[in-house]
């Protein structure tokens, strides 16, 4: 510990002393780990080899995925050799890299939620203009906006996070370079950072969450006037799935952002982490795909032998020419 107030990284102290128990905990992150790569990394395969899914609705489930794919891959693999290595220590660089990935493609995820939730609306509320309004055009300048605010994001949060001299021991009771843990860190701590970086969070996260509520007010009302059963079981089997990936990814990061921070971290907060860093990743491609028929028969059908075959011949004709 003497040593490391004196270099410029950091100490993650993970979840656990006892390297047993790191072990164990590294063996589950990456069985995890290995379940969201290959979970998101189907729907990307499936969303753009079959053609019957070139909708809009799955042009931003591609990208919710590839977000997925990329946030997980932030903090999990570094927790891993971690925990593999008894060694939490992680450099000033890594650090500043990984607040910036983690806290721009967090944001982007819930900049992505909102643009789902607003094509759902359009698509149940205003089907007649539905390809008017979300037009291809529309869909790219939609993700373009939804990147480009999550790279703000991540560049305001970092420069504010490492804009303050560190001091003292620099041990960061997470498994990953956490924004609530970093400010305790600065030397000159003042409620001034914590308040300017919590409300810029909360607001942007705020006005998601209004925008998201009022497309699914919207939707409900809707729906309820639906005279078929079977239509509105249609509409719930795609809105319910996106509503509850919103629901659990909102509240346990706000429950973790919002809370004053304190100066031990208790098994419930790691529990709370994880709940937004690991968890929603690993199951959003479990819940997109479950209750989508589209999705599950294009899943067959990339698995299917016939069609690999026929791939195999398109590729193999491709690299011959």
């Amino acid at each position: 510990m003497a040593n490391l107030t004196s270099m410029s990284g950091f100490l993650l102290m993970g979840f656990s002393d006892d390297h047993k128990l790191q072990i164990l905990h590294a063996l589950l992150f990456l069985m995890i780990y290995l379940l969201a790569l290959t979970g998101n990394l189907l729907i990307i395969t499936i969303t753009t080899l079959d053609h019957h899914l070139h909708s809009p609705m799955y042009y931003f489930l591609k990208h919710l995925s590839l977000l997925d794919l990329c946030f997980i891959s932030v903090t999990v693999p570094q927790s891993i050799a971690n925990s593999l290595m008894n060694n939490g220590y992680i450099s000033l660089g890594q650090c500043i890299l990984q607040v910036f990935f983690f806290i721009a493609l967090a944001s982007s995820e819930v900049a992505i939620l909102t643009v789902m939730s607003y094509d759902r609306y359009v698509a149940i509320c205003q089907p007649l203009q539905y390809e008017t309004i979300m037009d291809p055009w529309a869909c790219r300048e939609a993700v373009i906006a939804v990147w480009v605010t999550g790279g703000l994001s991540g560049l305001t949060h970092t420069a504010i996070n490492f804009s303050v001299p560190l001091c003292g021991d620099r041990v960061i009771h997470q498994f990953f370079c956490d924004v609530p843990q970093m400010l305790k860190l600065a030397c000159s701590y003042e409620f001034i950072n914590e308040i300017a970086v919590a409300a810029f969070t909360t607001s942007t996260a705020f006005f998601c969450l209004i925008s998201i509520l009022l497309s699914y007010t919207r939707i409900f009302s809707a729906v309820l006037r639906i005279p078929s059963a079977q239509g509105r079981t249609k509409v719930f089997s795609t809105c319910l799935p996106h509503l509850l990936v919103v629901t659990f990814f909102l509240s346990a990061a706000g429950f973790e952002f919002l809370r004053p921070p304190s100066d031990s971290q208790s098994a419930m907060d790691f529990m709370f982490s994880i709940f937004y860093t690991v968890v929603p990743p690993t199951l959003n491609p479990v819940i997109y795909s479950l209750r989508n028929k589209a999705m599950k028969a294009a899943l067959r059908k990339v698995l299917s032998k016939e069609e690999f075959a026929q791939r195999k011949k398109y590729f193999k004709a491709l690299f011959q020419l």
